[in-house]
């Protein structure tokens, strides 16, 4: 098998790093570097996409049916469980859920110029670009909406992660220049407030149960965004890289559940997410970092290099030991329902682990994609949504992330990123 992934440029580094992790921090310490390296992906599936399933196609229709009119998606009908705490929020669009929305009728194959859902991924864009652009300046928020069920459970700054990821899809898809203007002005702003706002150890404050899979989702927002082309300062993409990598201690295969409500999938589905969104984005730089060591460049580029690319490897060696380690609990039934019943953070776990494994490929991804494919086809409900029974129990929330599994095999994966299977 051969692997092309790659480290990223050195880092800041200020966590606190355990066991097999303590040696990574004194060498990381030393590695900080101001290099530029601009990635601009050209994106694919990492293996051929399945046809879309009857079950897929419901789930779609559903959600095209609650977009509201200006564009944006609230969190729908929660469960009876929940009570009914979020009542005045029930019918109010949020940027959170309506980017989870918009990424679904995405991945089925549309964009805000091309595909059936074309005008409701335009309106969408459109939406969230309104509320950036709205957002004030030197805050992490891209939304004056508060209190939302997302912003509860996953984190306080959810909304920002899950708008850079939209933002970075739509990047270059827009129907005219005018919109793809608006739409770089607000990935500009999401990124700088990402850059202003990011501490030292990688997070960026905030409350949230599960905040873990809120910075899973920040992995995600930034690489893409990296990918599409947008700038980035480097240090701030290695510093989320490097608390994705020191959540997992590959000498016991245990993630950390400091921020993960406790819960192992939680908690495992995060730091593999950011590890390989992370690895995606460094195969991508890998060939500029090569030429800089082999055309020319200065002394000081070629020693910044060298160091970026010891970084890639040993991304990759902590990836797949995360990897391995993750697939041997696939099996465990208490690991998959990771807070006992089906919830919006269950669905949102599978995707992280999805992307990673459909990545690698083989025998493990076909396995897992036929076995959670079959489950959520089960837990669907008769019109097409999905509902949680705990926490995020919004019909919106689960019913995007369900599809984003389902679909899993269509996700965006830079070209460079894709790995050889046996």
């Amino acid at each position: 098998m051969r692997g092309l992934y790659v480290i990223t440029a050195a880092i800041a580094v200020g966590v606190m790093l355990c066991g097999a992790h303590a040696a990574l921090a004194s060498e990381e310490n030393t590695a900080e570097t101001d290099m530029e390296v601009k990635a601009t992906a050209k994106w694919a599936p990492a293996v051929e996409p399945k046809p879309l399933s009857d079950n897929a196609k419901v789930g779609l229709m559903w959600l095209v049916e609650h977009q509201h009119q200006d564009g944006g998606w609230s969190q729908g009908e929660e469960s009876a469980a929940m009570g009914h705490g979020m009542d005045k929020l029930k019918d109010i669009p949020n940027v959170g859920d309506t980017c989870m929305a918009a990424l679904a009728l995405i991945r089925s194959g549309s964009t805000p110029s091309d595909g059936d859902y074309a005008s409701n991924v335009l309106a969408a864009v459109e939406y969230v670009c309104r509320e950036v652009k709205e957002s004030e300046d030197g805050t992490l928020y891209v939304t004056k909406t508060r209190g939302t069920r997302l912003q509860m459970k996953l984190g306080t700054y959810i909304d920002t992660f899950l708008a850079s990821m939209l933002l970075a899809e739509v990047r270059g898809k827009m129907p005219d220049e005018d919109g793809e203007a608006m739409v770089l002005a607000a990935l500009d702003k999401v990124m700088d407030k990402i850059e202003k706002n990011q501490r030292d150890d990688g997070t960026f404050g905030g409350q949230g149960w599960a905040n873990s899979l809120s910075l899973a989702m920040a992995s995600k927002g930034m690489n893409r965004a990296v990918q599409s082309g947008a700038k980035l300062d480097e240090k701030v993409r290695g510093r989320i890289e490097t608390y994705s990598r020191v959540q997992f201690d590959a000498v016991s295969g245990d993630f950390s559940k400091a921020r993960s409500a406790g819960v192992d999938l939680y908690a495992g589905a995060s730091s593999l997410g950011g590890m390989q969104d992370s690895a995606n984005t460094n195969a991508e730089l890998e060939p500029t970092l090569v030429d800089k060591i082999a055309n020319g460049a200065t002394k000081e580029e070629r020693e910044e290099a060298q160091v970026a690319l010891k970084r890639f490897k040993e991304n990759e060696k902590d990836l797949d030991a995360a990897r391995d380690a993750i697939v041997k609990k696939l099996d465990d039934k208490r690991f998959i329902a990771g807070f006992g019943s089906n919830g919006g953070e269950e669905f949102l776990s599978y995707m992280n682990i999805g992307e990673s494994l459909v990545v690698k490929g083989g025998e493990n991804w076909e396995k897992w994609d036929k076995e959670i494919t079959a489950n959520l086809n089960r837990i669907q409900n008769k019109d097409g949504s999905w509902t949680g029974h705990h926490c995020i129990t919004g019909r919106t929330f689960c019913t995007s992330a369900a599809l984003l599994v389902l679909m899993t095999d269509r996700a965006p994966v830079p070209i460079a990123a894709k790995v050889e299977s046996n």
